[in-house]
């Protein structure tokens, strides 16, 4: 049988022209906006909006306002996506197609060429994943799954964004590797996926530099009750075997178990801030980064590997999980801790 063959990975002609209006409710979401226009993929203005709601945007924005490339302008904090019912707007930008928010408005009136997703991490390959699926399937977490109401929304938003893919109007942008049958399907189905490596952001200056041989970039998982936080404070506590550690909180977590690793006088905490993508790229050949399973794995790898970083996932073992994580949601993390090829 002969091979088959994929289509190009680039599909878009760029640069693009036109405006685009792009909704963003975390750091990572900010920084992919930011890289779409950067590679030329939103045209020639784009006005970015910050979800309000104390979502932990504000230091990236500062960080990001000064040097953002031309054509990016930013909107004030709001709760009310930008209308995509707008004639002269051309492009449509999300970072999370499951929020019930994007999906009520998706199913209005749409006057915009096209609908761009970027990334939000390991949702985004799902997003792939649930748009190519053979039967319907809603476009819902699993925490929302049964919710009737929910449930009966995100359905029809996945055979509103099926229907703009086969038109040509669903692009996807993100820095995750995405297996070839996946992204022939998608392909197949008439949906653009476009690719980056964080080429916007490996122009801007390292900001920070850490000297620690071993940092451990914390997890949500134990603040949303979906592991016991007893044994993960264990684990990390035990990474100080090799030496002192830098640990880098996300944003979730909470005060009362940072105060616990605060109390190893080996551990050194960082406040959270900007995404860690931005913080840790001075990394350098024989420093190490480790993480439960994160959407943080295949983006820091993919920007430290060229430097000789090691980025360790650790597979959560079976006691660790609580009641509240599901099957699925236990096997949709682990996809992070796959090593990518070079």
């Amino acid at each position: 049988m002969a091979a088959r063959i994929l289509p190009a990975p680039t599909e878009v002609t760029r640069p693009r022209f036109g405006r685009a209006e792009a909704w963003v409710e975390s750091p990572l979401q900010l920084l992919s906006a930011i890289e779409a226009h950067g590679a030329g993929l939103l045209g020639t203005s784009t006005r970015i909006h910050p979800r309000g709601g104390g979502t932990g945007l504000d230091a990236t924005l500062r960080t990001l306002i000064s040097s953002a490339p031309a054509g990016i302008e930013f909107a004030r904090h709001s709760l009310a996506l930008p209308s995509p019912a707008v004639p002269e707007i051309d492009r449509w930008v999300t970072g999370d197609a499951y929020s019930g928010k994007f999906q009520q408005a998706l199913l209005g009136r749409l006057a915009v060429r096209e609908v761009v997703v970027i990334d939000d991490g390991l949702v985004t390959r799902s997003l792939l994943r649930t748009l190519c699926a053979n039967e319907p399937t809603p476009l819902v977490r699993q925490r929302s799954a049964a919710n009737p109401a929910r449930s009966a929304l995100g359905l029809a938003a996945w055979y509103r964004m099926r229907a703009l893919a086969r038109t040509g109007r669903l692009l996807v942008f993100t820095a995750l590797p995405v297996e070839a049958g996946l992204e022939a399907r998608f392909r197949e189905l008439g949906g653009h996926l476009e690719r980056h490596r964080f080429e916007w952001l490996g122009t801007q200056p390292v900001a920070e530099h850490f000297h620690q041989r071993t940092l451990v970039v914390g997890s949500a998982l134990a603040a949303d009750g979906l592991i016991d936080p007893g044994p993960y404070l264990h684990w990390v506590n035990g990474l100080c075997a090799d030496g002192p550690l830098a640990y880098f909180p996300h944003r979730r977590e909470r005060p009362g178990f940072l105060s616990e690793l605060a109390r190893n006088p080996l551990i050194t905490l960082h406040a959270h801030t900007i995404p860690v993508e931005m913080r840790l790229r001075g990394l350098r050949t024989g420093q190490t980064v480790r993480a439960l399973p994160s959407t943080v794995l295949p983006s820091l790898r993919l920007l430290l590997r060229p430097n000789g970083v090691r980025v360790e996932g650790r597979a959560v073992p079976d006691h660790w999980w609580t009641d509240e994580a599901a099957p699925g949601l236990r096997e949709h993390l682990s996809t992070s801790l796959q090593e990518e090829g070079p």
